[in-house]
């Protein structure tokens, strides 16, 4: 029977508990966000004694469902100030769910500033041991540490870096990943690794050694049935399909077709198109792995289970490896948005991210804020790359960049910074891409397109073909995105990407639902899970305005809408009223 696993970071204890009734179908994201809103005070401070962090495996997770491995991350966000949950794809959400272990709840704050524990997790039981050795150290170094200490066969590892040590608003929680266990897989967005950091806690090692090989299922027919109908549509989609887009280009995919589309942001936002987009584009990664290893590379799982294989390695060239994985959004965030447009800079820099523990989309998009107020200029790598180490070493100009975008920009007078919420807008111009701005303003998460991806319709004509630069009926299309996405991927540990199928492949939808019910025994329909979706987005939003959000935050910058956006030399003119009306259920 699954188990509640609460480690309070003030005495050091860890028990298990029982699940509560309410709880007992809830998994992911929705389960994040429940027991943030149930046990955390919305006016509590992020980095304080009475946040909590809370991990927990989606609804399948731990099954042989595809793509499924995800781990949901929530607390109250130092970034947004209001809710948050962050997700990652790893072996470690489904040793977690195999262990028994619907969440895992981090409370309280230790009393001895300054000093930091490692939590071990086995089917045996649960330990918190000191981990001061590894603290100031890069995660490359300190997870092959960890690995030659705990084995590498059985056991994968949640943490944080230096950017999680100083708290830091860009911290995120590193996973390692499938492939050669580097610590590149994150629960980036939000901050929450500075709240894991504040609670003291720098790592979370599992180790799966005599568990079952899979979570217990009610329905093991209706499971496979509806696993069968999801991993069809996946390898039937043009997008998601063996030697697809994805798995052939990766993410970086999107690099020029946003470029085409007039919705890639370059130079903090200041144009839709980027000259050197082509550069840094997933087919350049292809050609140029080529060449520097001598053969075609496809691209590999970020972890078990995955069939659709969009993380790339880029090679140095010598064809050693130099880093894993330049991924659309990390990119985007120090190419085309710095005004670069070199994959080994932007993998060095990508790499600096990985190594310090923090989001690439934050400080890709904090530096050029900086760059904005002088710090720098556009296209200068090597005053880019001293940023970075300005964050990893902790230096007073490191603390104010460590600190985000929002609060860059305030600190240096800058008019043009592109948040939501406190949190910096990722690679999807919304002047030339209307939706994308809408969920942008609305999301409880602050500027996320993951929350509601209508790049899909608007610009991939997946799952239907909009009007990427018309208004009307955007907002209906943002809050159906986004309450599906609430529920069929944030909550039941699916991968964002299986999207493109789902939306475009009835099968797939209907395969998702049936592998929820076999896992718990349930006989919900669509309906059934949309108006859960909406729930927890009704849910999240009650948290967020407790906390002091209201619609005035739901909100683009005020540039955006005066300053037309080349190529198509528009603003965004989405009424308020518009962007009100998500929330008019």
């Amino acid at each position: 029977m699954s188990k509640i696993l609460r480690v309070n970071m003030t005495d050091r204890t860890a028990k298990y508990e029982d699940v509560p009734e309410k709880y007992k179908n809830m998994g992911g994201r929705w389960l994040t966000s429940s027991i943030v809103s149930d046990e955390v005070p919305p006016l509590a401070h992020p980095l304080g004694p009475n946040n909590k962090i809370i991990f927990a495996p989606g609804i399948v997770t731990g099954s042989s469902a595809p793509t499924s491995a995800r781990i949901s991350v929530g607390a109250k966000s130092p970034l947004t100030g209001g809710i948050k949950e962050s997700n990652a794809g790893s072996g470690w959400p489904q040793k977690v769910a195999r262990l028994g272990i619907k969440a895992i709840v981090v409370e309280g704050q230790p009393k001895e500033k300054g000093k930091f524990w490692l939590l071990h997790i086995t089917k045996d039981g649960v330990e918190l041991l000191s981990a001061d050795e590894y603290v100031g150290q890069g995660l490359y170094e300190v997870y092959a540490q960890l690995f030659d200490r705990f084995g590498k066969k059985m056991v994968d590892i949640a943490g944080i870096g230096v950017g999680g040590e100083y708290q830091m608003a860009m911290a995120g929680i590193c996973f390692n990943d499938l492939q050669a266990n580097r610590p590149s897989r994150y629960a980036g967005r939000g901050g929450l690794g500075a709240v894991m950091g504040s609670k003291g806690l720098k790592f979370i090692v599992v180790d799966s050694t005599g568990v079952p090989a899979t979570i217990p299922i009610v329905d093991e027919a209706l499971f496979k049935q509806g696993s069968k109908k999801l991993s069809e549509a996946l390898r039937s989609h043009a997008l998601t399909k063996p030697k697809g887009a994805l798995n052939t280009y990766g993410t970086a995919v999107m690099i020029n077709i946003m470029n085409e589309a007039g919705g890639l942001p370059t130079r903090n936002f200041a144009s839709g198109t980027f000259e050197g987009a082509t550069k840094v584009a997933g087919e350049a990664i292809f050609e140029g792995n080529k060449e520097r290893t001598g053969k075609e590379l496809y691209n590999h799982a970020c972890s078990p289970g995955c069939i659709i294989k969009c993380s790339n390695t880029w090679h140095n060239p010598d064809g050693t490896e130099q880093v894993s994985c330049q991924e659309y959004e990390s990119i985007w965030a120090f190419g085309p948005n710095c005004g670069i447009d070199d994959l080994d800079v932007t993998g060095e820099l990508i790499w600096l991210c990985n190594n310090y523990g923090v989001d690439t989309i934050e400080a890709g998009g904090t530096i050029a804020v900086a760059i904005e107020a002088g710090l720098a200029e556009f296209g200068d790598t090597q005053k880019v790359i001293e940023l970075m180490h300005e964050i990893g070493k902790g230096t007073p100009l490191g603390r104010i960049l460590g600190s985000g975008a929002a609060v860059t920009g305030k600190a240096f007078g800058v008019v043009r910074v592109p948040h939501v919420k406190g949190q910096n807008m990722p690679a999807y111009s919304p002047r030339a891409v209307k939706g994308i701005g809408v969920t942008y303003a609305t999301t409880t998460m602050g500027a996320d397109h993951t929350a509601g991806y209508t790049i899909a319709p608007e610009v991939l004509a997946v799952g239907g073909d909009l009007d990427a630069l018309a208004v009307e009926g955007k907002a209906k299309v943002s809050r159906g995105l986004q309450a599906a996405t609430a529920f069929l991927m944030d909550s039941t540990g699916h991968c964002l990407f299986i999207a493109f199928s789902i939306l475009d492949i009835t099968e797939g939808i209907d395969g998702v639902i049936e592998e929820c019910n076999g896992v718990l025994g349930t006989n919900w329909s669509l309906d059934d899970v949309t108006n859960i979706g909406l729930d927890i987005m009704k849910m999240e939003r009650k948290f967020n305005e407790a906390a002091g959000l209201t619609k005035v935050h739901d909100r683009l910058p005020e540039f955006m809408k005066y300053e037309p956006l080349p190529p198509h030399n528009t603003v965004y003119d989405v009424p308020d009223e518009l962007l009100d009306s998500v929330y008019d259920f």
